[in-house]
């Protein structure tokens, strides 16, 4: 037992920091700061000629779509 114990207690910690990495960025996805400077990238982008039209709409409508989105929780993901 204590072999087991010396090799996942590494493992489990591994693990709780995936955990706390992927709450923190879906956290920081639905974050509407975060939003409005993506658009407003996405603007400056569109006025300096790097994005058609059509790519700023396309762009534009992939943030407002991931904002609409509604975080996963823990309770969500077990749905």
């Amino acid at each position: 037992m204590g072999l087991f114990s010396f090799v996942s207690a590494p493992v489990r910690g591994v693990m709780r920091l995936g955990e706390l990495i992927q709450r923190q960025a879906e956290q920081d996805m639905h974050d509407p700061a975060a939003i409005r400077r993506e658009l407003e990238e996405i603007d400056d982008r569109r006025a300096s000629g790097e994005l058609s039209a059509r790519e700023e709409a396309e762009a534009q409508q992939q943030v407002l779509d991931r904002m609409a989105a509604r975080p996963q929780t823990p309770e969500t993901k077990e749905r």
